[in-house]
């Protein structure tokens, strides 16, 4: 706690050399949506930032916003145009002259809602802040559940601003009490833990989840316009699709330290984080801790493709950290050789490229662990672990404006992200750090999104996967959180290994905004999960929600 205490009072004192520095934009809102579509129609990537690497600048993205905006691009639609404005609005302390928010025709007992994003907003030479509430109520019905009608609810507080131009800062929290639908809470029950969340309680009657989350962080320069430091507690997200093979949303928020440097096309990221590997208490009542770095390179190449280079390493030691891995420039796998090391190491490399104005394809290759010897001697070696993603969004489809469509492909071979000590699997707090499915699987997922006026947003998902389930004490490499020294077998590992499962899942959304952030969501999921022979009962799952949510993005049950 010291040591934690230290490093942000260090960078405090540094920051004071820096300049203005920005919050950023939270991982899974449904802007980086409009930004993705808006960079794909202009037909070049930008150099305002890198939606690979999530999250991204509130800076940068008015920068990007902006200047599209000045251009009065023909080939954007009205709703496009429209969709630009407000997203300026919403981040308008980075806009010019810092006035970019749009007016309230009538304020809120004089003093809120001035601006229409922002409950209470202040922006003097010196000093920013905007303050908004966080609501949210959602009912599900759901037809096999014996309790039929679920409620969840969510209340709390968002604030962002920066102090002299030189500290940016963001802060969220919101106590939460939920009731999931009965796949999921077969998740909870199971994995000890709730998606995207860290501690919870349960009551004794009822499926009701209650836990509180919270996020923040502080941001600042190191090197002007080039080098950033945040420190914080938060989430993050690499890649372009849906999905991430090397790090996603998915699990609980961590604290960590991100570097960020960003030079003409290039952007280079370090990342160091503190995880919970498994969620079990200690002789003293505490979780243990492990520690994560990770480095990410992305590059535009050419003005339509970007590629990428990932390496992340987990460290062994309970509660300890090697203090060699903080070298911001190494190739780790030179670092382990050295070290011998015992260490959880993973290579990377992604794609992104956009074509006709309307095409992007993406794709990311996830190496765990590659023997070439035993890879082309197709003996299905367990120890060639790596997964595959590859996906392509087409915009404007088939000349329809504002109608959107996305397919994407992920596989992973068992056994991967799983490691021989449990401090070391790529898991925080009993959840994946990567892909929701683990290892073992083939998955397709098929989005339609389309936007026919400028307040209405529908949303049609469907996912199928086929994947491996671990029987009796049989470690087929399917789970991340079992050790690989207990695998069943050495040789004749298939993608889908063990008992085969099949699962199909279908969700129809559509929201409404009344106001600015303010939503009614309503809608509809189907959930079959079958297993090959009827080896375990299926699961079916259907059920209708609504609800309705300010300054929140939409709780989605489709994980898995």
């Amino acid at each position: 706690m010291q040591k934690k205490v230290a490093i942000l009072l260090l960078f405090i004192i540094i920051s004071y050399k820096g300049i203005a520095q920005t919050t950023y934009l939270e991982t899974g809102v449904d802007e980086y949506n409009i930004l993705d579509r808006l960079e794909t129609l202009s037909g070049r990537l930008t150099n305002d930032f890198m939606l690979t690497l999530k999250p991204i600048s509130r800076k940068g993205t008015v920068s990007f916003l902006s200047a599209l905006q000045d251009s009065n691009a023909t080939h954007l639609s009205a709703i496009d145009k429209y969709n630009i404005a407000h997203l300026i609005s919403k981040n308008g302390e980075w806009y010019k002259d810092s006035t970019g928010t749009i007016n309230s025709k009538k304020p809120l007992f004089k003093n809120f809602y001035k601006k229409q994003p922002d409950f209470f907003y202040i922006n003097k030479d010196n000093f920013f802040l905007s303050l908004n509430p966080v609501i949210s109520g959602q009912a599900i019905y759901e037809k096999d559940n014996p309790r039929h009608m679920l409620l969840s609810n969510s209340h709390g507080l968002e604030l962002r601003g920066w102090i002299a131009k030189r500290i940016g800062f963001y802060t969220y929290f919101a106590d939460n009490q939920e009731e999931t639908p009965t796949y999921l809470d077969t998740f909870v029950k199971k994995q000890q833990a709730i998606p995207g969340a860290d501690y919870y309680t349960r009551t004794a009657t009822t499926n009701l989840y209650d836990y509180f989350l919270a996020r923040g962080y502080i941001d600042f320069a190191i090197i002007k316009n080039y080098t950033t430091a945040t420190f914080g507690y938060d989430k993050h997200f690499i890649g372009d699709g849906i999905r991430s093979l090397f790090l996603s949303d998915f699990s609980a928020s961590s604290p960590f330290l991100r570097l960020n440097t960003h030079i003409w096309k290039m952007q280079y990221q370090n990342l160091f984080l503190e995880l919970t590997p498994q969620n079990t208490k200690n002789i003293e009542g505490r979780f243990p801790q492990t520690y994560a770095a990770v480095h990410t390179l992305n590059v535009n190449v050419t003005n339509w493709l970007n590629i990428g280079l990932f390496e992340s390493v987990v460290f062994s030691r309970s509660n300890g950290l090697e203090i060699r891995y903080l070298n911001p420039i190494i190739l780790y796998r030179e670092l382990e050789r050295s070290l011998n090391s015992p260490d959880n190491e993973n290579l990377g490399f992604s794609f992104k490229a956009v074509a006709a104005k309307h095409i992007q394809l993406y794709g990311q290759f996830f190496l765990d662990e590659f023997k070439s010897k035993e890879f082309f001697s197709n003996k299905g070696w367990w120890g060639n672990k790596w997964g595959l993603q590859t996906g392509c969004k087409y915009y404007d489809a088939f000349n329809v404006k504002n109608l959107d469509l996305q397919a994407e492909l992920n596989m992973v071979r068992p056994y991967t992200y799983s490691h021989d000590d449990t401090f070391t699997n790529y898991t925080n707090y009993n959840q994946a750090l990567a892909h929701p499915l683990g290892s073992g699987f083939i998955e397709c997922i098929v989005v339609v999104k389309y936007q026919p006026a400028k307040n209405w947003f529908i949303t049609l998902k469907e996912m199928y996967y086929i994947k491996g389930v671990d029987t009796g004490s049989k470690n087929y490499g399917n789970d991340i959180f079992k050790s690989y020294s207990t695998l069943s077998t050495e040789y004749g590992v298939r993608m889908i290994n063990g008992l085969k499962s099949t699962c199909n899942l279908i969700n129809l959304n559509v929201s409404y905004q009344l106001r600015e952030s303010l939503f009614i969501d309503l809608g509809f999921t189907h959930r079959q999960y079958v297993f090959e022979n009827n080896y375990y009962p299926q699961q079916i799952s259907t059920y209708i929600y609504g609800g309705i949510r300010l300054n929140l993005a939409r709780r989605d049950y489709s994980f898995f």
